[in-house]
């Protein structure tokens, strides 16, 4: 812009519309000449060497017609400097590799917003690792330092450096840029924690590494969101081939102007600049931007909400689907026993059942009681401490609680007993058997006081995902290894239209063409492991709770949490992906419709025309227009 202005001061055209004269000196009518060389030199042609490769390659786009535009106004205002009555137009030649590059700046600086969260997932490791010696002290080192086995301090307030599983300490953590959960999750021993999340809670953690460098799941994140937005889809493919006929379209209309201008008004200048005009106006900017802004800014927004795109075309794909396929175990359902419902006899009421059977199964290792005492904890119940603890191996257990004997166990056990049970809990058993799920009794001084209900557990969001996914017009299928009952029972208390039941992993795939031959369009829902087949037969396969596996080859998207509420960003970003490219697609071929003939000074007889100059700005609108909508796709999640 600097070394614009003296070229547009010392423009006699310029000069001669406004009115002024700028201060002469000896050899002021060569500033324009030379600046206007210097500014296509640096400015121009930079568009010359990005439009070699798709002229080697046969391949004519977007930098092709920025190079035939600029390098006809050069050429032809050198020229002009040595040919009669000929008037040249740098001024035309400046501003418009100006525009070009402030249109092509914007281009750029949309598409580095759009894959913004690359950066932001470099930015979540921090520098240094605290590393706990072998006599318990801690050093300081670098990142590039640590290894497999390395056990590290992580303090409150601290960034994890590396995926690990916890050896001491609870505290919470915050994962929201990885799974794009805003809440913290608690984790304790045993527990995997994720390089790049941060330890928000008060506790200290010692964490010993498990991943370093390119095998942390951050890395693997990084990799995807990379390959994803470098992976073409079908959109993109049409606009590819689109700029291509559009650069035939553009030389054809330029012949044809050029043509029809000199037999209207012989050879002059306005000849050339007619040209120029329509090579300038035809860059496809906005065609060649119209998809790739909307893909890059698509796969960014997905790895923020924990959506990793192993494949575009899956992504694609997902707006199609017509019935979505959940794995039952671990995706529909927590995959672990929980109390599903409570029976107490009369005048024992459930808190206080709760509160006794969580106490007597207090020192338990089951997976039993340790379901009964989350049940507990969920309800805020104070569970009071027991004593004389005894295992009951395959019946259940038994330990004193306050002043009371009480068992906890499987019908066997009130046999061994000698207790009846009351009809009322004989019917709540006979329906909770109905459904495939374990009953538990409890006795309290050789009465049976009550029984729980244990089944795996449905999870929350699964409720309001198989809601939300009949709300956007979608069948819900869920294929399970468990009884018919057990399956009956979960798809009727979702809402689930149809059930496959006691179905064996390698038969999954089987059950995904069933509903592929009824003309369906199938999503299949996994844990990408027993799941494979299936995801690679479906339409669009999908893993789910697998963020810490990354690189599972059979799904083309991999969902970082295990919650199915996901499922349903997933396609609602589909679906607004796709509204976004076709609307920028639109826009683009719209406006090189009307502008070409314009351009080519259709309406001459009306006295309009267009500059170059004029030119390059509509072009570098319509660039900016589809730039802006891309940016719009930030509020479809």
């Amino acid at each position: 812009m600097i070394l614009t202005v003296p070229v547009l001061v010392y423009s006699p055209m310029l000069q001669e519309w406004f009115g002024f004269s700028p201060p002469t000196f000896p050899g002021s009518q060569w500033v324009s000449p030379i600046f206007a060389t210097i500014i296509f030199l640096y400015g121009g042609v930079p568009f010359l060497q990005m439009a070699l490769p798709e002229v080697r390659q046969r391949r004519p786009g977007m930098m092709t017609l920025i190079s035939l535009a600029i390098s006809v106004a050069f050429v032809y205002s050198l020229a002009a400097l040595f040919l009669p009555d000929a008037g040249s137009f740098f001024w035309e030649l400046v501003t418009l590799i100006d525009v070009m590059l402030l249109g092509h700046w914007i281009e750029m600086r949309s598409v580095r917003q759009a894959s913004r969260a690359l950066d932001e997932l470099v930015k979540l490791l921090p520098a240094t690792a605290e590393r706990v010696r072998d006599d318990g002290t801690v050093e300081e080192v670098p990142l590039s330092a640590l290894c497999p086995g390395d056990i590290v301090l992580i303090r409150p307030g601290a960034k994890v450096p590396a995926d690990g599983e916890i050896l001491e300490g609870e505290s919470e953590l915050n994962e929201s840029m990885l799974t794009g959960e805003s809440r913290p999750v608690k984790k304790g021993p045993g527990e995997r924690v994720i390089g790049g999340t941060v330890n928000s809670g008060s506790g200290s953690l010692r964490v010993r590494i498990t991943a370093t460098g390119d095998d942390t799941m951050l890395a693997g994140i990084m990799r995807l969101v990379q390959e994803a937005q470098a992976s073409k889809s079908r959109t993109q493919l049409l606009a590819d081939r689109a700029a291509g006929w559009l650069f035939y379209a553009a030389v054809v209309v330029a012949l044809l102007t050029a043509v029809a201008w000199i037999v209207a008004i012989g050879f002059d200048v306005a000849v050339i600049e007619r040209v120029a005009t329509v090579l300038v106006i035809a860059c496809p900017h906005a065609l060649g931007l119209a998809v790739p802004l909307v893909v890059a800014m698509s796969t960014s927004l997905a790895a923020r909400n924990g959506i990793l795109v192993r494949d575009r075309l899956a992504l694609e794909a997902a707006r199609e689907v017509d019935v979505v396929l959940f794995d039952k175990t671990g995706t529909l359902t927590k995959g672990e026993q929980g109390v599903v419902a409570v029976q107490a006899v009369e005048g024992m009421d459930e808190t206080a059942l709760l509160r006794l059977a969580a106490a007597a199964e207090g020192d338990s290792e089951h997976s039993i009681a340790a379901a009964i005492r989350q049940a507990a904890e969920e309800r805020g119940i104070d569970v009071p401490a027991s004593r004389d603890f005894e295992a009951l191996k395959g019946r259940g257990v038994r330990a004193r609680v306050e002043s009371h004997e009480v068992y906890v166990g499987a019908p066997r056990l009130l046999d061994e007993l000698h207790v009846q049970v009351p009809p009322a809990l004989q019917t709540f058993a006979e329906e909770a058997g109905r459904k495939g799920q374990t009953v538990i009794y409890v006795v309290v001084d050789g009465n049976v006081v009550g029984a729980l209900a244990l089944a795996d557990v449905i999870r929350p969001e699964s409720y309001e995902a198989v809601a939300q996914l009949h709300a956007l017009g979608m069948e819900v299928a869920m294929v399970t290894g468990d009884s018919r009952a057990v399956a009956e029972a979960v798809a009727q208390e979702l809402g689930i239209d149809y059930v496959f039941a006691e179905v064996l992993p390698q038969d999954k795939a089987a059950k995904v063409r069933e509903l592929q031959d009824k003309g369906k369009r199938v999503m299949m829902v996994g844990d990408g492991v027993n799941d494979a087949p299936a995801l690679a037969q479906a339409d669009v396969g999908v893993a789910i709770g697998s963020g810490t596996d990354v690189a599972i080859e059979s799904a083309g998207i991999i969902l970082v949490r295990s919650n199915p509420l996901d499922i349903v960003k997933l396609i609602e970003l589909s679906r607004a992906t796709y509204r976004k490219m076709v609307q920028n697609l639109i826009w683009a071929t719209a406006y090189n419709i009307v502008a070409l003939p314009l351009a080519a000074g259709v309406l001459a007889p009306w006295g309009i025309l267009l500059s170059p100059a004029v030119g390059a700005l509509f072009m570098s609108l319509s660039t900016v227009i589809v730039a802006l909508n891309a940016q719009t796709l930030r509020n479809a999640l």
